[in-house]
């Protein structure tokens, strides 16, 4: 293998490179338009544009073009789809991942069901021998998408028409399972990694129940509540069903663990096959020692599988947690906009590709990178991600990351009694907002007295002005800052240190770091990784237009909501000529001297991105 082509985007893209570059092998990107400045892009030897990510043709021609020898799919897009893998074998070209037959035979989970069956593998009940509440669910496809829980019989044929509607739209295929519903079960699955020459090794479970609606959010390994009767018969059937398959290169094999069967020793069925690299592989990579990326590109490119199964051993623990742009405390809505500050943490693994001023859709999967720690116990690992994801900043948009903090910090993540279902039973309290306005307005009061508000920040952090009075700084209420006496509001706070964006303030004895960005528009700070923003009509007014010709902007990118003034009216300052809403914060963008207005270019309800012209006021003398 010389010339690797990456069929996929952002954090996979860029680690299969890692990998590729270390073992010597050229590397090809491709990207969309709007991808055209992406890290993997830039990461990569050769890219090439392709018109989509889902585009078969599009794909193979850009390998063919690159001269690639093998493609690498990731997961998503075009991993698990048997046509692609039929092309790109057909160019004369190697998939990183298995046939296009075994893709057939267990990417259907009522196929992969029969399979596993013949292979001695225990199955779901179904049918009759399920009895309620039962799963009904999509046989082909995956994510979460057609499925319905029903608990009594009068709702299952209602039930059963909505799954096979969002099956059918979802993947073309509106056959429908009814299996047994497990109320409280784990989510179990083994890796595997398999060679053409008839070798299959398993590299033990991962635990991924810390998920919501079928979308895992936390993943460990090894899976801390299994018993180890359990543990083997899962990976012993996890081999036993890759082998009876024929199955070639990494595929994970998910189990749905019923802790309450068998008198309270627990009994797992067999769910279904990925097959391909899963997003949760570096907690396994972690435990084991095991580039799995490594093993798929040597197995690729026809060498025997480098270890036996007596090789493979466990040392410690590790957790993921994926980081989504999505408010997680605000019913999980899909984020987008652009980033201003992004401090991943170091001395942990994190792949990711987000950087600092990205603009970030909703056209691709939300997921912006996954934190990853590994501790000599399960608890040493916890800790250590409460810890990666306090230093975990991104500003200029809102993720989920202090909602994994919260999650990870609580006592049930602690006792590892989280089932699937237990984050669509419980909501998970959002932090307060109390220290970080703190935070905030005591660096609002620091920019003040240094004379500094429109250009708040200086290339080594923030500048401290003299001695200040007491100031008001008006967030979404007063809060009164004393720096001198060291106070806000009824608060004693003294400050230790301020660099680079991080301000670490003591507050009622208490040590608070944090990372804060004052800009002209918008308080933003990250504290335990949430991010809070603060509306600051104190400056919106006097900042949000440049003053020295009356061009008034977007402050950032979001939706025109109302437009207050035509062409050649007159306007007082202060006065509020247009209203834009982002990131589901109001901003009423204020005339910033008496005068006419000169040009109306916004309308309501449109898109604008950061600094699209809005607006000029000429002023009236």
């Amino acid at each position: 293998m010389h010339t690797l082509l990456i069929a996929n985007r952002g954090e996979i893209a860029l680690r299969v490179m890692r990998t590729a570059r270390r073992m010597g092998i050229r590397t090809v990107a491709i990207f969309t338009d709007a991808d055209v400045t992406a890290p993997h892009v830039r990461a990569a030897d050769e890219a090439r544009r392709v018109e989509s990510y889902l585009d078969v043709e599009a794909v193979v021609a850009a390998a063919q073009a690159a001269g690639a020898d093998a493609v690498h799919p990731g997961y998503g897009f075009l991993s698990e789809r048997s046509a692609f893998a039929r092309a790109v074998e057909a160019a004369g070209i190697t998939l990183v991942g298995p046939t296009a037959e075994v893709m057939d035979a267990m990417g259907r989970k009522d196929a992969a069901r029969e399979i596993a069956v013949a292979a001695g593998v225990p199955v779901v009940p179904t049918g009759d021998d399920a009895s309620f509440p039962v799963l009904v669910k999509a046989a082909a496809g995956g994510g979460g998408k057609g499925m319905r829980i029903v608990r009594d019989e009068s709702e299952l044929e209602e039930a059963r028409a909505a799954a096979a509607r969002e099956a059918r739209s979802a993947f073309g295929d509106d056959t429908i399972l009814v299996e047994k519903y497990v109320e409280r079960g784990r989510h179990i699955e083994v890796q595997v990694m398999a060679d053409a020459h008839g070798n299959v090794v398993h590299l033990f479970e991962r635990d991924c129940s810390t998920q919501r609606r079928h979308q895992k959010v936390l993943e460990e390994a090894p899976a801390p509540t299994i018993t180890p009767e359990v543990r083997e018969l899962v990976t012993s059937s996890a081999v036993a069903l890759a082998a009876h398959v024929g199955y070639r290169n990494a595929g994970t094999v998910e189990f749905l663990l019923d802790p309450d069967a068998n008198g309270g020793t627990g009994e797992a069925y067999f769910l279904e096959m990925n097959t391909r690299l899963q997003v949760e592989h570096p907690v396994t990579e972690a435990i084991t020692g095991y580039d799995l990326v490594e093993l798929q590109l040597r197995v690729a490119d026809g060498e025997p599988l480098p270890i036996t199964q007596d090789d493979v051993t466990v040392t410690g623990h590790a957790i993921e947690a994926r980081v989504y742009a999505e408010d997680s405390f605000g019913g999980f809505l899909p984020q987008a906009g652009r980033t201003s500050i992004v401090r991943w943490p170091d001395g942990v693994r994190v792949d990711h590709a987000l950087e600092p001023e990205q603009v970030v859709s909703t056209s691709y999967d939300p997921m912006l990178g996954k934190v990853i720690v590994h501790g000599a116990t399960r608890e040493d690992a916890r800790r250590a991600l409460v810890d990666a994801l306090d230093r975990t900043a991104i500003l200029g948009l809102t993720t989920n990351t202090g909602f994994l903090r919260a999650l990870v910090a609580g006592d049930e993540f602690r006792d590892a009694t989280i089932d699937t279902a237990w984050l669509d039973r419980h909501e998970v309290a959002p932090p307060d907002a109390g220290l970080p306005r703190v935070l905030v307005a005591w660096v609002s009061a620091m920019l003040a007295a240094a004379g500094d508000a429109h250009h708040p920040f200086q290339s080594d952090g923030w500048r401290s002005g003299a001695d200040p009075a007491p100031t008001i700084v008006e967030l979404d209420r007063p809060v009164v800052v004393d720096r001198y006496a060291g106070r806000v509001d009824d608060l004693a706070v003294r400050q230790v240190s301020a660099a680079n964006h991080v301000l670490t303030l003591e507050v009622a004895g208490e040590l608070v770091s944090a990372v804060v960005n004052v800009q002209p528009h918008v308080a933003e700070v990250a504290h335990h990784g949430q991010r809070f923003v603060f509306e600051r009509p104190d400056v919106f007014g006097d900042h949000a237009v440049d003053v020295s010709d009356g061009a008034i902007v977007a402050p950032m990118p979001g939706t025109v909501l109302d437009v207050r003034v035509a062409d050649g009216d007159r306007v007082e300052a202060g006065q509020v000529l247009v209203v834009v809403e982002a990131m589901k914060m109001e901003l009423a963008l204020k005339a910033p001297f008496d005068g006419t207005v000169a040009r109306v270019a916004a309308t309501t309800g449109a898109q604008v991105a950061l600094g699209h012209p809005l607006l000029e006021v000429q002023p009236h003398d």
